[in-house]
């Protein structure tokens, strides 16, 4: 294509349409390895372990991957192994007392009134509590995590799950045991029938949305819309970041969140308080140990095994997490573990944990995750962007590789001595430490210690003044880029809301929010890369460098695509990218796109250089989530998710 061997128009790139089907290019087979409610095993019966609902993160284990003492990635067997899937949540309205489910809660009602799990008529507007209860269980039974083992058929190259391996549920009940680490909860917590945990172990996960694959070969899933089942710890801003009097965080006081489940949350709604749990539970990056059973916590009968939440990272809306590795995506000896994630929300942030201790070679998987139990956390200062777009730098000019915009790394610690970013305005030379301890910096309520900032990393960044951003999702490590530097790149999906701070981080008075503070203009998104100070040495770096490598558009061209989501990088280096609303911006299906970030592709007779290819689209409205690649490459697994959430579909049946 690039040497203007073009082939036909809609054949490549695949031609944008809406269509209620799978779309490839020509030559590419695709099939269905499993779909919602299927069984991870033989048992069909209603209380077995089954497919969740809405997946969205996958990671791939090829069998024999640790040999050698390889990393995951690209290893292995490319046509049998271990494959992890995220269950995110239930598309639609659950039943009430006085309601009717619908969409896929509907479909999940008719589902429980076939297997007798529920009395009432799906369609009556009139529920018994016992059956809303029993709904409410089955979607904590619907999201979190599946572990199953894949195999593809030789001849067909269709893949199908082994309901033979020992393949696992984890889910939002408490039959899923996790520990938080590096953090203190603001109560002990209990099992679902009352029975009080141990020490820092909670019941459940949730939100389950994008994730990681560590190098050492567990998994981290991102909990991130965790305020719609238990309530906002943060739930002192609006929609459009305007700060709510009386909610928490106002000037005066040290900040005070409440951590008491919400009856108007999803899972806080059930009869049996037993069953609810509070809201500082959940909002963590997770680091799953696959195939170990649900409720091994970490420690509980072994050093190093089981699942924790890091909780030592902090608490938010977090999207994925990716690794600085090295280019066989390793750890480097001598150097901390360093994990990027992003607040998936407008005007979240992006962060940055670093471990206190050094990874060192020869070290046990357990002295391993245990380095993920104390760190340090920064935010992400896009110094210098326009703070009214978002995407631009202050004055116009879009951030390029050659004349990017410059970031600082700023340490969310009440002892940090970085200066805030808002200290300009605000009082000169003050401290991140000074300001976030401050009862009244920012017009916002104190924070008295690292674990209460930890709790609220939206809040703490927003006292401080750090650059508001469009909704960063995925982040991704590349170290091999074709650039010939490792990059980090940022999935910015849009932005059509208010922000909470003015230009110099100062925070717009609520009396005034609405007239005052701009709307971010940023329908169609963009990819951004990040280029550290020290790529060698990420976690040492204070600097970074920000530029845009490609920019959504509206409309049904070739090359039209937007709302950016997830990103996986190939083997070799390679970007691509799913598409989480180009079906509402532009009408045509969201897809997975091959992003060509190849400078040689800056001078050929078709130059292609910032070009995204779309290669595979999805059915309806649904939303391209979670690209992973077999070993060898031979495989390209995504997920279809909320296929018919706003339309009708019939998809995949």
């Amino acid at each position: 294509y690039a040497t203007n061997q073009a082939l036909p128009v809609g054949q490549f790139p695949l031609a944008a349409a809406s269509t209620d089907s799978v779309r490839a290019l020509e030559g590419l087979g695709h099939d269905v390895v499993m779909s919602w409610l299927d069984p991870l095993s033989w048992d069909d019966a209603s209380d077995a372990p089954r497919f969740g609902a809405n997946p969205d993160y996958i990671a791939y284990f090829g069998d024999g991957w640790s040999a050698g003492g390889n990393a995951p990635q690209f290893n292995g067997s490319d046509e049998a192994g271990w494959m992890w899937v995220n269950h995110e949540y239930v598309s639609n309205n659950a039943p009430t007392a006085t309601s009717a489910p619908d969409g896929q809660q509907l479909t999940l009602a008719a589902w429980a009134r076939k297997a007798g799990m529920i009395e009432t008529d799906p369609l009556s507007e009139t529920w018994a509590t016992a059956d809303v209860d029993t709904m409410i269980t089955m979607n904590k039974h619907m999201v979190g995590g599946s572990w199953m083992r894949v195999i593809k058929d030789p001849a067909s190259g269709s893949w199908t799950v082994d309901r033979t391996a020992k393949n696992v549920r984890y889910d939002a009940t408490s039959n899923t045991l996790v520990k938080i680490t590096g953090y203190t909860t603001a109560a002990a917590d209990h099992d679902d029938v009352g029975n009080a945990l141990p020490s820092g172990v909670v019941a459940g996960i949730m939100g389950d949305c994008s994730g990681g694959v560590t190098p050492w070969g567990t998994v981290i899933t991102a909990e991130e819309n965790v305020q719609d089942y238990y309530g906002d710890l943060e739930g002192c801003w609006t929609s459009n970041q305007k700060l709510v009097a009386g909610a928490g965080c106002d000037s005066g006081a040290a900040v005070s969140f409440d951590h008491t489940p919400s009856t108007g949350a999803l899972f806080g709604a059930h009869s049996d308080a037993n069953t609810t749990h509070a809201r500082d539970n959940y909002g963590f990056m997770v680091e799953m140990d696959p195939g170990a059973p649900a409720d091994e916590y970490y420690g509980k009968t072994s050093a190093g095994v089981g699942h924790q939440k890091l909780g030592a990272m902090g608490r938010a809306r977090w999207e994925n997490a990716t690794f600085a590795v090295d280019a066989d995506w390793q750890l480097t000896p001598g150097q901390p573990i360093v994990i990027y994630g992003g607040n998936d929300r407008r005007s979240g942030r992006i962060y940055k944990f670093v471990t206190s201790g050094n990874y060192t070679s020869g070290m046990t998987k357990a002295q391993i995750r245990d380095l993920l139990a104390s760190g340090k956390v920064y935010v992400a200062h896009f110094a210098g962007l326009d703070n009214a777009d978002g995407l631009v730098l202050a004055g116009g000019a879009k951030p390029t590789s050659s004349a990017p915009g410059q970031g600082r790394w700023i340490e969310m610690s009440t002892s940090s001595t970085d200066v805030a970013p808002n200290a300009a305005k605000l009082g000169a030379g003050t401290t991140v430490g000074d300001a976030l301890k401050s009862n009244t910096w920012n017009s916002l309520g104190g924070f008295p210690d690292d674990n209460t900032v930890r709790s609220a990393l939206f809040t703490a960044a927003t006292k401080l003044g750090v650059m508001e951003l469009n909704r960063p999702e995925d982040l991704e490590w590349n170290p091999r880029d074709p650039s010939g530097s490792p990059l980090l790149y940022i999935a910015f999906t849009k932005n059509g809301r208010q922000v909470a701070c003015d230009q110099d981080g100062v925070l717009y008075d609520p009396a005034t929010h609405d007239t005052n503070s701009p709307k971010r203009p940023d329908p169609v998104g963009a990819v951004f890369a990040l280029r550290e100070a020290n790529a060698s040495n990420p976690g040492s770096s204070s600097t970074f460098e920000y530029f845009d490598v490609w920019h959504g558009s509206e409309g049904a061209g070739e090359f039209d695509a937007a709302n950016p989501d997830n990103i996986v990088i190939d083997h070799d280096g390679g970007v691509w990218f799913g598409t989480d609303g180009n079906w509402g911006t532009n009408g045509h299906a969201d897809a997975l796109y091959y992003l060509d970030l190849d400078p040689a592709h800056t001078s050929t007779a078709t130059p292609t250089y910032g070009l995204a290819f779309r290669v595979v689209a999805t059915p309806s409205d649904a939303e391209a989530t979670g690209p992973a690649f077999s070993s060898g490459m031979s495989t390209l697994f995504f997920n279809v998710q909320h296929p018919g959430e706003e339309v009708f579909s019939r998809w995949p049946n």
